[in-house]
């Protein structure tokens, strides 16, 4: 059986994002591998060596006791993603050793391209695969990096194949050097999880929870409370739409305090829910209890989360950054398209405002866009297909 070993930052149980949920999606999908990873280990708690699916994971770096997400940013914790660039490499080395692996996958050049590279210049006979999943500008990683360029710049240029998220990205690699072969494979959904239909009892019991009345509009987002996300456009639109409308908001984030004032300052904090942390298995009810979903994102390489709330049967406004140009189609900016969702440009709260207006005016194309949206991400973005592109477009050719 094909050996391959994972660096990715973080993993389960705690602390992951959509990089970490498409790694255990994928590698439960193929058990004719036999993955292995070097990850943070974060919290004390936690084994240092553990099987999760299909994955044995190898946890280094430095611990506290159950920490919180945001403790990840402060000392000493912070310290683990610089940490992580050279112990990794150091650790994935002992593993070598030990298991003999046939390749390594890096999830992320902007936090595991180092070590991968790294022990790539190590091991040269050993296949390296690179993720490029990065939701934040490639200008901005690459000034973050600087410190590291010329192991940075290796991180590509020693891949022997990239599999990015989107076009978006791919561009990125060929512009970082990258001469090799390329996949466009995506993330994906469960998509049987996020169309799941519930009970009318199990969805009042959330919309009560949540305060809301007949007639209320309320717009859902599910991000990480940074920057590039864009929560603070979708605060600023909400003095230009009714009372109604209110916005509820799932996730946790560095952001977290600035636009609680924001909600202040602006006299919307009535209008605003801010629910924190919200679990997977309780998400697909909440999206449901809403009525649009939204996130006008000034950055994104691919974005799950979109297409979770298109499975849930929502209509989506976002912008056309990044790997959004992908899947967002919009009637007045793709015209020659199948349209799945509401365009807007990146920083502009007042075409949210009005992409939120049209959706509350217009229940037939409401149902239209819908209909189309959750069809494509059926047909396209389900793990099971996902993970079979990545059997056989990435990991069979390193093999």
């Amino acid at each position: 059986m094909k050996k391959v070993l994972i660096f990715s930052l973080a993993y389960f149980p705690k602390h992951v994002g959509g990089a970490e949920v498409s790694i255990k999606e994928i590698t439960d999908r193929i058990p004719d591998i036999e993955f292995h990873m070097v990850t943070n280990r974060f919290d004390s708690t936690l084994p240092r060596i553990e099987k999760i699916g299909n994955v044995l994971v190898h946890r280094i770096g430095i611990v506290t006791k159950n920490p919180t997400m945001n403790d990840l940013k402060k000392f000493p914790l912070h310290l683990n993603k610089l940490l992580f660039q050279f112990l990794a490499a150091l650790k994935a080395q002992q593993l070598q050793w030990k298991y003999g692996y046939d390749a390594t996958w890096a999830m992320t050049a902007h936090s595991c391209g180092v070590p991968a590279a790294i022990f790539k210049m190590l091991n040269p006979r050993v296949k390296y695969i690179l993720n490029l999943q990065e939701g934040d500008p490639p200008e901005y990683i690459e000034r973050k990096l600087r410190p590291l360029w010329p192991l940075f710049s290796r991180a590509f240029t020693k891949a022997d194949i990239i599999q990015t998220l989107s076009t978006f990205l791919a561009k990125w690699a060929r512009r970082r050097g990258f001469t090799g072969p390329i996949e466009v494979v995506p993330n994906a959904v469960s998509v049987k999880h996020f169309a799941q239909e519930y009970p009318p009892a199990v969805i009042n019991e959330i919309k009560d929870r949540l305060g809301k009345k007949m007639g209320d509009v309320f717009v859902i987002t599910t991000s990480r409370l940074v920057l590039k996300n864009a929560v603070d456009d979708v605060i600023r639109a909400l003095p230009l739409l009714p009372e109604n409308v209110h916005f509820i908001i799932l996730g946790t984030g560095p952001d977290e305090a600035m636009l609680k004032k924001l909600t202040k300052d602006l006299k919307v904090e009535n209008r605003v829910q801010f629910l924190g942390h919200i679990g997977h298995d309780e998400m697909p009810k909440y999206l449901k209890a809403s009525d649009i979903f939204t996130r006008p994102s000034r950055s994104e390489g691919f974005g799950a989360s979109f297409a979770e709330a298109m499975a849930a049967g929502l209509p989506v406004i976002t912008t056309q950054e990044g790997g959004l140009s992908d899947f967002i189609f919009d009637e007045k900016r793709n015209p020659d398209m199948p349209i799945t969702a509401w365009a807007v440009d990146k920083d502009s709260p007042q075409q949210i405002a009005d992409a939120i207006k049209d959706i509350m005016a217009r229940p037939e194309k409401v149902r239209a866009v819908v209909a189309t949206a959750k069809q494509m991400v059926i047909d396209k973005y389900d793990w099971d297909i996902i993970a079979k592109q990545m059997r056989e477009k990435v990991f069979a050719r390193v093999f």
